[in-house]
Protein backbone atom coordinates (compact mmCIF):
# COMPACT_ATOMS: atom_id res chain seq x y z
CA UNK A 1 0.00 0.00 0.00
CA UNK A 2 1.33 3.43 -0.96
CA UNK A 3 0.99 6.31 1.48
CA UNK A 4 1.06 9.94 0.47
CA UNK A 5 2.94 12.73 2.13
CA UNK A 6 0.93 14.79 4.59
CA UNK A 7 1.38 18.50 3.98
CA UNK A 8 0.04 21.47 5.89
CA UNK A 9 -1.88 24.27 4.15
CA UNK A 10 0.21 27.33 3.32
CA UNK A 11 -0.57 30.72 4.84
CA UNK A 12 -1.95 31.80 1.47
CA UNK A 13 -4.30 28.79 1.38
CA UNK A 14 -5.47 29.56 4.94
CA UNK A 15 -6.00 33.21 4.02
CA UNK A 16 -8.08 32.25 0.98
CA UNK A 17 -10.09 29.70 2.95
CA UNK A 18 -10.91 32.18 5.71
CA UNK A 19 -12.13 34.85 3.29
CA UNK A 20 -14.14 32.32 1.26
CA UNK A 21 -15.87 31.13 4.44
CA UNK A 22 -16.60 34.70 5.53
CA UNK A 23 -18.13 35.45 2.11
CA UNK A 24 -20.11 32.21 1.83
CA UNK A 25 -21.39 32.52 5.40
CA UNK A 26 -22.54 36.07 4.78
CA UNK A 27 -20.16 37.66 7.30
CA UNK A 28 -18.74 39.58 4.37
CA UNK A 29 -21.61 40.92 2.27
CA UNK A 30 -21.67 41.31 -1.50
CA UNK A 31 -20.47 44.81 -2.30
CA UNK A 32 -18.69 45.25 1.03
CA UNK A 33 -15.28 46.88 0.86
CA UNK A 34 -12.33 45.05 2.40
CA UNK A 35 -9.74 46.85 4.53
CA UNK A 36 -6.56 47.91 2.70
CA UNK A 37 -3.96 45.19 2.16
CA UNK A 38 -1.64 46.63 4.83
CA UNK A 39 -4.42 46.54 7.39
CA UNK A 40 -5.50 43.03 6.40
CA UNK A 41 -1.89 41.93 6.74
CA UNK A 42 -1.71 43.29 10.29
CA UNK A 43 -5.14 41.97 11.31
CA UNK A 44 -4.48 38.44 10.00
CA UNK A 45 -0.78 38.43 10.91
CA UNK A 46 0.47 37.43 7.49
CA UNK A 47 2.73 39.19 5.01
CA UNK A 48 1.40 41.64 2.46
CA UNK A 49 2.65 39.26 -0.23
CA UNK A 50 0.29 36.57 1.12
CA UNK A 51 -2.60 39.03 1.19
CA UNK A 52 -1.88 40.35 -2.31
CA UNK A 53 -1.51 36.89 -3.84
CA UNK A 54 -4.60 35.59 -2.02
CA UNK A 55 -6.72 38.51 -3.21
CA UNK A 56 -5.56 37.86 -6.79
CA UNK A 57 -6.67 34.21 -6.55
CA UNK A 58 -9.99 35.14 -4.95
CA UNK A 59 -10.63 37.62 -7.76
CA UNK A 60 -10.01 34.86 -10.32
CA UNK A 61 -12.52 32.68 -8.48
CA UNK A 62 -15.11 35.43 -8.62
CA UNK A 63 -15.24 36.14 -4.88
CA UNK A 64 -13.57 39.56 -4.97
CA UNK A 65 -13.24 42.44 -7.39
CA UNK A 66 -10.34 44.89 -7.29
CA UNK A 67 -11.19 48.41 -8.44
CA UNK A 68 -8.15 50.58 -9.22
CA UNK A 69 -7.81 53.62 -6.94
CA UNK A 70 -10.88 52.48 -5.03
CA UNK A 71 -10.20 49.20 -3.23
CA UNK A 72 -11.17 45.55 -3.02
CA UNK A 73 -14.83 44.58 -2.79
CA UNK A 74 -16.79 41.37 -2.27
CA UNK A 75 -18.10 40.32 -5.68
CA UNK A 76 -21.38 38.61 -6.50
CA UNK A 77 -19.77 35.19 -6.97
CA UNK A 78 -22.97 33.80 -8.50
CA UNK A 79 -22.43 36.19 -11.40
CA UNK A 80 -18.63 36.33 -11.48
CA UNK A 81 -17.74 32.78 -10.42
CA UNK A 82 -16.21 29.83 -12.24
CA UNK A 83 -16.14 26.09 -11.61
CA UNK A 84 -13.43 26.84 -9.05
CA UNK A 85 -16.09 28.85 -7.22
CA UNK A 86 -18.36 25.81 -7.20
CA UNK A 87 -15.56 23.70 -5.72
CA UNK A 88 -15.12 26.26 -2.94
CA UNK A 89 -18.86 26.17 -2.26
CA UNK A 90 -18.71 22.37 -2.08
CA UNK A 91 -15.79 22.53 0.35
CA UNK A 92 -17.68 25.03 2.51
CA UNK A 93 -20.69 22.69 2.49
CA UNK A 94 -18.58 19.74 3.68
CA UNK A 95 -18.01 18.37 0.19
CA UNK A 96 -21.71 18.39 -0.70
CA UNK A 97 -23.31 20.05 -3.70
CA UNK A 98 -26.50 21.91 -2.94
CA UNK A 99 -29.72 21.07 -4.73
CA UNK A 100 -29.62 24.12 -6.99
CA UNK A 101 -26.05 23.33 -8.08
CA UNK A 102 -26.98 19.69 -8.75
CA UNK A 103 -29.91 20.72 -10.92
CA UNK A 104 -27.78 23.25 -12.78
CA UNK A 105 -25.00 20.74 -13.48
CA UNK A 106 -27.46 18.18 -14.82
CA UNK A 107 -29.10 20.77 -17.04
CA UNK A 108 -25.73 21.74 -18.53
CA UNK A 109 -24.70 18.09 -18.85
CA UNK A 110 -27.93 17.32 -20.71
CA UNK A 111 -27.15 19.94 -23.35
CA UNK A 112 -23.48 18.94 -23.56
CA UNK A 113 -24.05 15.16 -23.71
CA UNK A 114 -26.83 15.57 -26.25
CA UNK A 115 -24.51 17.45 -28.62
CA UNK A 116 -21.69 14.93 -28.02
CA UNK A 117 -24.02 12.00 -28.72
CA UNK A 118 -25.32 13.47 -31.98
CA UNK A 119 -21.81 14.14 -33.27
CA UNK A 120 -20.35 10.88 -31.98
CA UNK A 121 -23.01 8.65 -33.54
CA UNK A 122 -22.48 10.36 -36.91
CA UNK A 123 -18.71 9.82 -36.82
CA UNK A 124 -17.88 6.75 -34.73
CA UNK A 125 -16.39 3.61 -36.28
CA UNK A 126 -17.25 0.00 -35.42
CA UNK A 127 -13.85 -0.42 -33.74
CA UNK A 128 -14.48 2.64 -31.58
CA UNK A 129 -17.89 1.28 -30.59
CA UNK A 130 -16.23 -1.89 -29.29
CA UNK A 131 -13.63 0.15 -27.47
CA UNK A 132 -16.42 2.02 -25.69
CA UNK A 133 -18.05 -1.29 -24.75
CA UNK A 134 -14.86 -2.45 -23.02
CA UNK A 135 -14.88 0.67 -20.87
CA UNK A 136 -18.53 0.12 -19.91
CA UNK A 137 -17.79 -3.48 -18.94
CA UNK A 138 -15.10 -2.24 -16.57
CA UNK A 139 -17.86 -0.47 -14.63
CA UNK A 140 -19.64 -3.78 -14.09
CA UNK A 141 -16.51 -5.53 -12.80
CA UNK A 142 -15.34 -2.66 -10.59
CA UNK A 143 -14.60 -3.61 -6.99
CA UNK A 144 -15.09 -0.15 -5.52
CA UNK A 145 -17.32 2.86 -6.08
CA UNK A 146 -14.28 5.01 -6.90
CA UNK A 147 -13.19 2.57 -9.59
CA UNK A 148 -16.68 2.39 -11.09
CA UNK A 149 -16.98 6.18 -11.16
CA UNK A 150 -13.63 6.51 -12.89
CA UNK A 151 -14.69 4.10 -15.64
CA UNK A 152 -18.07 5.83 -16.01
CA UNK A 153 -16.25 9.12 -16.46
CA UNK A 154 -13.82 7.49 -18.92
CA UNK A 155 -16.73 6.16 -20.97
CA UNK A 156 -18.54 9.47 -21.21
CA UNK A 157 -15.35 11.42 -21.78
CA UNK A 158 -14.34 9.00 -24.55
CA UNK A 159 -17.58 9.35 -26.48
CA UNK A 160 -17.16 13.13 -26.09
CA UNK A 161 -13.71 12.75 -27.69
CA UNK A 162 -15.18 10.60 -30.45
CA UNK A 163 -17.57 13.42 -31.32
CA UNK A 164 -14.47 15.01 -32.89
CA UNK A 165 -15.51 18.34 -31.39
CA UNK A 166 -12.39 19.70 -29.71
CA UNK A 167 -14.19 21.75 -27.05
CA UNK A 168 -16.70 19.24 -25.65
CA UNK A 169 -14.10 16.97 -23.96
CA UNK A 170 -12.40 20.00 -22.40
CA UNK A 171 -15.67 21.32 -21.00
CA UNK A 172 -16.58 17.84 -19.78
CA UNK A 173 -13.19 17.53 -18.08
CA UNK A 174 -13.75 20.81 -16.26
CA UNK A 175 -16.81 19.26 -14.59
CA UNK A 176 -14.80 16.28 -13.31
CA UNK A 177 -14.78 17.07 -9.59
CA UNK A 178 -18.50 17.88 -9.14
CA UNK A 179 -19.47 14.99 -11.43
CA UNK A 180 -17.44 12.56 -9.33
CA UNK A 181 -19.14 13.86 -6.20
CA UNK A 182 -22.60 13.36 -7.69
CA UNK A 183 -21.84 9.87 -9.01
CA UNK A 184 -20.47 8.87 -5.62
CA UNK A 185 -23.80 9.90 -4.12
CA UNK A 186 -25.62 8.07 -6.93
CA UNK A 187 -23.73 4.81 -6.26
CA UNK A 188 -24.28 5.11 -2.51
CA UNK A 189 -28.02 5.32 -3.13
CA UNK A 190 -28.55 3.01 -6.10
CA UNK A 191 -25.41 0.90 -6.45
CA UNK A 192 -22.73 0.32 -9.04
CA UNK A 193 -25.04 -1.99 -11.00
CA UNK A 194 -27.45 0.87 -11.70
CA UNK A 195 -24.57 3.06 -12.85
CA UNK A 196 -23.45 0.25 -15.14
CA UNK A 197 -26.94 -0.31 -16.59
CA UNK A 198 -27.37 3.39 -17.30
CA UNK A 199 -24.09 3.61 -19.21
CA UNK A 200 -24.73 0.30 -21.00
CA UNK A 201 -28.06 1.66 -22.22
CA UNK A 202 -26.30 4.70 -23.61
CA UNK A 203 -23.69 2.51 -25.29
CA UNK A 204 -26.47 0.41 -26.87
CA UNK A 205 -27.94 3.47 -28.56
CA UNK A 206 -24.47 4.42 -29.83
CA UNK A 207 -23.90 0.88 -31.13
CA UNK A 208 -27.24 0.93 -32.95
CA UNK A 209 -26.54 4.41 -34.36
CA UNK A 210 -29.84 5.49 -32.80
CA UNK A 211 -29.34 9.21 -32.34
CA UNK A 212 -32.84 10.06 -31.17
CA UNK A 213 -32.85 7.12 -28.77
CA UNK A 214 -29.54 8.32 -27.28
CA UNK A 215 -30.79 11.89 -26.94
CA UNK A 216 -34.03 10.75 -25.31
CA UNK A 217 -32.11 8.51 -22.91
CA UNK A 218 -29.79 11.35 -21.89
CA UNK A 219 -32.71 13.66 -21.21
CA UNK A 220 -34.65 10.95 -19.38
CA UNK A 221 -31.79 9.73 -17.20
CA UNK A 222 -30.67 13.25 -16.28
CA UNK A 223 -34.23 14.17 -15.34
CA UNK A 224 -34.49 11.02 -13.21
CA UNK A 225 -31.45 12.26 -11.27
CA UNK A 226 -32.98 15.71 -10.81
CA UNK A 227 -36.41 14.78 -9.52
CA UNK A 228 -37.21 11.17 -10.48
CA UNK A 229 -36.42 7.64 -9.36
CA UNK A 230 -32.64 8.34 -9.27
CA UNK A 231 -32.90 11.61 -7.39
CA UNK A 232 -29.63 12.43 -5.66
CA UNK A 233 -30.48 15.69 -3.92
CA UNK A 234 -29.15 15.96 -0.39
CA UNK A 235 -31.70 16.37 2.35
Amino acid sequence: MEFQKISSPSLKELFIEQLEHMILSGKLKIGEKLPPERQLSEMMQVSRAVVNSGITDLEKKGFLIVKPRSGTYVADYRRKGTLDTLMSIMKYNGGKIRNEEIRSIFEVRTALDTLAARLCIDRITDEEVQSLFQIVEHIRTSQTVSEAIQYAFDFQHEFALLSKNTLIPLIFQSFRAPVFTMWERFCDLYGIETLYESNLTMWTYIRDRDTEGAVNWIEQSMQQCIDGNWKIYYD
